[in-house]
């Protein structure tokens, strides 16, 4: 999030760069969705992760780590339910765009909503 890193923008200087830390932390965090009986989990497929520009090569680090969520997800018997967009614009993007003001991101979004 580049808001929290502009100066004089967050008093104490908090961000959001490492919050519950699903990306490290998956495994045990589907074990105890098991231990609660969950059968299905909602979770976002970062935009930014899978193209970290917005446009271009797919990140193959993105894909696989993906592809690793689901995978486990299914071999414990939850559903995973995938959101494309949650509030997640490649900053790339918000630049030349101007966000989603440009009819020119929905292009963008096409291709990274086709590769997931």
């Amino acid at each position: 999030d580049t808001f929290t890193k502009k100066s004089g923008k967050i008093l104490d200087f908090s961000n959001a760069d490492t919050t519950v830390d699903q990306y490290h932390r998956f495994h045990s965090d589907i074990e105890l969705m098991k231990d609660l009986r969950m059968d299905a989990y909602r979770f976002s497929i970062s935009w930014s992760r899978i193209f970290p520009n917005g446009t271009g090569e797919a990140n193959p680090e993105g894909v696989k780590y993906y592809n690793s969520l689901i995978d486990a997800l299914l071999a414990k018997g939850i559903k995973p339910y995938v959101t494309l967009y949650h509030w997640d614009l490649p900053q790339a993007l918000e630049d030349r765009y101007e966000g989603w003001l440009s009819r020119k991101v929905v292009d963008d979004f096409e291709r990274y909503a086709f590769t997931c």
